[in-house]
């Protein structure tokens, strides 16, 4: 077998399916080509572009090649153009790829029960950080009677992104998200379990390409998606499905989180001191804010948060890379040795 270009359209345990792309120039995957299923190496990961070992996911490009005895192999992960990253559950530095290469994060929380303002923040600073477009999609507007002034209200916390109420079922407000699906587009829908994220596909979609759930007693959604595929649209665009997301640990650096709460960065640059820290400063335009009700606490409060965390992140992630050159010098410094020795 010789070396191909491939995009990702599935990854299970110990083995990812991947399409032959054919249409390197926009990023489509060919519908004719079969799959392929490629076996992992038994760590799961495969090595980057700079020597790395990552864990491989969906819609990531990749050289695939053989192994000695004929077997399919991933030979290399291809630079990533944008990537949705998560943290890791846990206290370790490590971070979890949901998507790579994607063009446009669709935010996905339903208005039955009432939408989590805090969850659509968190989601929102995932997406800026990534690289591609945020549009918040309020699922179940058929369910509620002032879907619009809902709507209106995550509005206020989702700076710079569209948002759309729609009922996938009714089939009522999904046009300005199929405007979207254009030819070599990809799509990612995150959100947390029962937000009606395999619905939403199917109705752009046109056709029952991810299980559903029924509704429990409590009025929320099934827990059905159990992995990440690519779903291939005649169009030309692609969705990913992604599991509902339990927890939500924000990756993101200074310019997400600043985007995601571009209201308060606004604010912060009518302060008095460059370095104010918001609190009891005096001159400070997010504290009057506060004060006038012009910035509810609740959105000082997960802006805080969410920077705080981010902020850790960061700091994890430093040691961790400060950690691997140590490693890398290490094996190096063993390695001359060895060298000067004649091993």
């Amino acid at each position: 077998m010789s070396t191909f270009r491939a995009r990702i359209a599935r990854v299970d345990r110990g083995s990812v399916l991947v399409v032959r792309d054919e249409a390197a120039a926009d990023g489509g995957i060919a519908r004719s080509v079969p799959p392929v299923r490629v076996e992992l190496d038994r760590d799961g990961l495969v090595l980057d572009a700079t020597a790395q070992r990552c864990a491989p996911t969906v819609g990531d490009f990749v050289a695939v090649g053989s192994r000695a005895d004929g077997v399919a192999r991933l030979a290399e992960l291809l630079p990533r153009r944008t990537e949705l990253v998560r943290d890791s559950a846990g206290g370790t530095s490590r971070t979890q790829a949901l998507a790579a290469n994607v063009d446009v994060v669709l935010v996905v929380e339903h208005l039955d029960p009432d939408p989590d303002l805090g969850r659509v923040e968190r989601l929102l600073t995932l997406a800026w950080r990534s690289g591609a477009r945020p549009v918040v999609v309020l699922t179940k507007a058929d369910l509620v009677s002032d879907a619009a002034g809902m709507a209106a209200d995550v509005a206020r916390v989702a700076p710079g992104a569209d948002v759309h109420a729609v009922s996938a079922t009714a089939g009522t407000g999904l046009e300005p998200l199929r405007v979207l699906l254009t030819s070599g587009v990809t799509l990612v829908a995150v959100g947390p379990s029962g937000s009606g994220k395999s619905t939403l596909i199917n109705a752009l979609v046109g056709a029952d390409v991810m299980p559903t759930g029924e509704r429990r007693a409590d009025g929320r959604g099934r827990h059905t998606t159990t992995h990440r595929e690519l779903v291939q649209l005649a169009s030309g665009a692609i969705l990913i499905d992604t599991p509902g997301l339990r927890a939500v640990g924000v990756v993101a650096d200074a310019d997400a989180v600043g985007a995601a709460f571009a209201d308060i960065a606004g604010l912060a640059l009518c302060c008095r001191f460059n370095d104010c820290a918001h609190d009891r400063e005096p001159g400070c335009a997010v504290q009057a804010a506060l004060a006038s009700g012009e910035l509810p606490d609740r959105r000082f409060e997960s802006w805080r948060r969410l920077s705080r965390e981010a902020a850790f992140q960061a700091r994890r992630a430093d040691a961790r890379l400060a950690g691997l050159d140590k490693a890398r010098l290490k094996r190096r410094s063993v390695d001359s040795r060895r060298q000067a020795r004649g091993y």
